[in-house]
């Protein structure tokens, strides 16, 4: 298996001003390398490759004496990075999607540098509590948690003032958990955030919500301040601190939430969502108005806060390391379709379905319970009717 370890490091003054020039060069290279692939397909419809891009690398070091001092590796990861993101815009124009060119990286939202092998310009040491940067200095490294497999590739990340290392490790060996007999359908949803097939109930935190006067105030502040001034960059993190708060908040309730479920099943079934369409805008066009945008507008906040998709990629993982299984079905109709029968109900709210032979019934645990029998489990605890 292949796991990801996230640790916050705290390095001193003058590695953080070396760790923001890192981000800055890299920026520097992504834009650059972006530019020569604009302006030769603009100029004579020749298209430029990582592989050309890359054997430039070592003129362009030479030449320039700040991209010189960093590891010759993570600038080939930097420009992966940019042909990852051009493959990606060629594979949507190909299938007619809305293709959307790579954009230039404004440096305030260039915040990572990957080392791609651990030895190579980057060193991992747990022994000394330190990783080690090409160009930055051995950092010091809170690592609250032992590492396990072989570290692969090692990332300098920035969230607002702070510093972490990302590793990611290949070879990690499973922990399965002993059995447990039970095995569920769950429903993921907004009123609630998940329900069970035998009828646990996991409330929604509704994080963004619960925040939305403390950004909102966060933002009226940024939205005043003169734009290029020390004020406005304090304001702006300001705002980025307050998102940076509800989204550790939601990736805590996930993995806490995902772990109880692990620990309690041997087997746990759940919708194959497709959150990108189910979120997209109602607004249409101007000559095809969209209906309803206010309601779907609401919906999509309501489903991007509960954070399905996080939830349950964490959900995966962690039951690939403890030995569960995960079982995705088809989501149609699971809410509305009576578990016991099989007949089309009635939804007069969104908590009620009533079917016409069992009539009335909590919607999220027929609907969990529906997902239970397609996923085709049954070897556990069996659920009342």
């Amino acid at each position: 298996m292949r796991r990801a370890y996230k640790f916050r490091i705290y390095p001193t003054s003058g590695q953080a001003s070396r760790a923001a020039f890192c981000l800055r060069d890299h920026q520097r290279l992504y834009n650059a390398a972006l530019e020569e692939r604009r302006e030769a397909w603009k100029r004579a419809q020749v298209t430029i490759r990582y592989g050309q891009q890359s054997a430039q690398l070592k003129d362009i070091r030479a030449f320039d004496p700040d991209q010189g001092r960093w590891s010759f590796s993570s600038q080939q990861a930097t420009l992966r990075r940019l042909n990852k993101a051009m493959d990606a815009f060629f594979r949507r124009v190909k299938v007619g999607q809305k293709a959307g060119y790579p954009r230039f990286k404004a440096l305030d939202r260039w915040d990572s540098v990957e080392w791609p092998s651990d030895g190579d310009g980057c060193k991992w040491r747990p022994e000394a509590a330190r990783v080690y940067l090409q160009g930055i200095g051995h950092v010091k490294v809170h690592s609250h948690r032992a590492v396990a497999g072989r570290v692969k590739t090692i990332t300098l990340k920035r969230e607002g003032r702070r510093w972490y290392v990302v590793l990611s490790c290949d070879d990690v060996l499973p922990a399965p958990l002993p059995a447990t007999g039970r095995e569920i359908g769950v429903d993921v949803g907004v009123a609630r955030f998940a329900t069970t097939s035998d009828g646990e109930v996991i409330p929604n935190p509704r994080f963004t919500r619960v925040s939305a006067d403390e950004l909102g105030a966060a933002q009226q502040v940024l939205a005043r301040k003169q734009r290029g001034s020390a004020n406005r960059h304090r304001a702006k993190a300001k705002v980025g601190e307050v998102h940076r708060r509800i989204r550790n908040r939601r990736a805590d309730f996930h993995h806490k939430t995902a772990r109880a479920l692990v620990q309690a099943c041997d087997a746990i079934a759940l919708e194959d969502l497709k959150i990108a369409n189910m979120t997209r805008s109602a607004s249409g066009t101007l000559e095809e108005p969209g209906t309803n945008v206010a309601a779907k507008s609401g919906l999509n906040r309501s489903i991007l806060d509960a954070g399905w998709g996080q939830f349950i990629s964490i959900l995966a993982a962690k039951a690939e390391e403890a030995g569960r299984r995960i079982v995705l079905v088809d989501p149609r109709h699971t809410s509305i379709t009576c578990h016991q029968c099989g007949a089309r109900c009635l939804r007069p709210w969104q908590s009620l379905v009533i079917c016409p032979v069992h009539g009335g019934m909590d919607a999220d645990v027929n609907g969990a319970r529906n997902i239970y029998a397609r996923a085709g489990l049954g070897s556990g605890r069996a659920h009342a009717a």
